[in-house]
């Protein structure tokens, strides 16, 4: 079976006949195609005009709309090119069949490049997330400082810059860390058994009302989690604002061990306890030898 080429698509173009085309061309067609190029240029501008007062008043990102703007009016000029042409006589079924092949092998050869423009639109239209905003893409933590069509440049916590495509984000499970103003801050220490279970819930209380910065009025939550093979596992969770959330958190890691300490509370950690009583040694019986005969 024979292979089909992408040349094999292409439609042949007679340079005779479009010469014998531009010849028969008359004062009248002339005419005709100035007039066809002004009325075009008009209605492109007035288009072009009426969509970018149309954009404007949505929340689609000032990029997405350039690319929209830019994408409508190439295929706008385009368009009144072809019918300047056959203003002027000129038969243009060829010629828009070979541009059409010239696109495809473009887009074919641009395939990434075509890819991260449409996860850049994606991006824009359905906005996940906006600059300087905190977010998880994949294994990327950071904050976002830059979105165009084609990259996402993200700085991570220890200051590095990350550029992701925009194709391979659209594909990610995204976290975004400042969507709401408010978070919710989750601890689980564990304890000894020995720690009297109303102790611990009440310095763990403790910890949260001493933070100005937890809102009390929110709520705060004390229960037992777990009772665990060698420890009672609690948690504590508390409101904050959002911008509160890595301040108190460390600050809260940072006390609670001494808290802990103060009020006599063990933190523990999975250990085995084995106890030998003093009456269980073994009764070990030693059979008497065999008499020789």
């Amino acid at each position: 079976m024979p292979s089909l080429r992408l040349t094999d698509a292409v439609p042949t173009v007679d340079p005779e006949q479009i010469i014998d085309q531009i010849k028969n061309i008359t004062a009248n067609s002339v005419f005709a195609a100035v007039a066809t190029a002004v009325v075009s240029f008009l209605v492109v501008r007035v288009l072009l005009s009426f969509l970018d007062r149309a954009l404007s008043r949505t929340k689609i990102e000032a990029p997405l709309r350039k690319l929209i703007h830019t994408l409508l009016r190439a295929g706008m000029i385009f368009l009144a090119l072809i019918l300047v042409l056959r203003a002027l006589g000129i038969d243009v079924t060829s010629l828009v069949a070979v541009l059409s092949v010239i696109g495809l092998a473009f887009s074919l050869a641009m395939q990434n490049f075509l890819s991260n423009v449409a996860g850049g639109m994606q991006i824009f239209a359905s906005q996940p997330f906006k600059l300087d905003d905190w977010v998880e893409i994949g294994d990327v933590v950071g904050r976002v400082s830059g979105i165009d069509m084609f990259y996402t440049k993200i700085n991570t916590l220890d200051n590095r810059v990350v550029n992701l495509p925009n194709s391979v984000i659209v594909t990610q499970t995204i976290y975004n860390r400042n969507t709401e103003p408010y978070r919710q801050l989750e601890f689980k220490p564990t304890t000894s058994y020995d720690a009297p279970v109303q102790l611990v819930m009440d310095t763990l209380r403790a910890i949260a009302c001493g933070d100005p910065r937890v809102l009390t009025d929110r709520g705060i939550t004390v229960h037992v989690s777990k009772y665990g093979d060698s420890a009672i596992e609690y948690v504590l969770r508390m409101w904050c604002k959002n911008e509160d959330y890595w301040d108190i958190y460390f600050d809260v890691m940072d006390t609670l061990k001494p808290t802990f300490d103060a009020a006599g509370i063990e933190i523990t950690y999975p250990h085995l306890n084995v106890h030998i009583a003093d009456n269980a040694a073994p009764n070990l019986t030693v059979p008497a030898p065999k008499e020789e005969p």
